[in-house]
């Protein structure tokens, strides 16, 4: 990949890199997998930005999403495949255990340990409801009608309020 990025490549990149890490929180636990993710997703968008053609009417953000949430889920079912590594010594663990601090910390914590128990799938759609994506975005970036948005929204929705007591204890 001998080509520099183009200016609107990286304007794009700067503008949807919070997007880009969320998504990589959402599907790594460990930051050094969080960044591994992120730096693939950067790639692939790369990859394929000179393919973009805007749609009238159509966000970047909304093929970004698209491309991210794809790379997301192949990473995943890659690393599911992967040996599990050993075990952290008890000092490596007590940092990697390590609450995370701020107002919210523990509702936030609990929010993604019942989202971990979801699917890949069902993770984005929770990462999209949360981006307060319309509906109408959420179907284009998952490649499915808007009824079926909601469908499906209201069934991950109803997973999570159960998922939600059992992460808190």
């Amino acid at each position: 990949m001998s080509a520099a990025p183009s200016a609107d490549f990286v304007a794009a990149l700067n503008e949807y890199q919070p997007l880009l890490r969320r998504v990589a929180r959402l599907y790594c636990q460990d930051a050094d997998d969080r960044q591994d993710l992120f730096q693939e997703m950067v790639l692939q968008l790369w990859r394929a930005w000179p393919r973009y053609v805007p749609q009238p009417g159509a966000k970047l953000s909304t093929w970004l999403y698209r491309i991210a949430l794809n790379v997301a889920i192949s990473n995943l079912r890659q690393r599911s495949r992967r040996p599990a590594p050993g075990e952290l010594g008890a000092e490596a663990l007590a940092v990697a255990l390590a609450p995370e601090a701020g107002p919210d910390a523990e509702d936030r914590a609990a929010l993604y340990r019942a989202i971990d128990q979801l699917s890949e799938v069902d993770k984005a759609f929770i990462l999209l409801y949360l981006e307060d994506r319309p509906y109408d975005e959420m179907a284009d970036i998952l490649g499915i009608t808007q009824n079926n948005v909601r469908v499906k929204m209201h069934r991950v929705q109803e997973k999570l309020r159960q998922l939600l007591p059992l992460a808190t204890r």
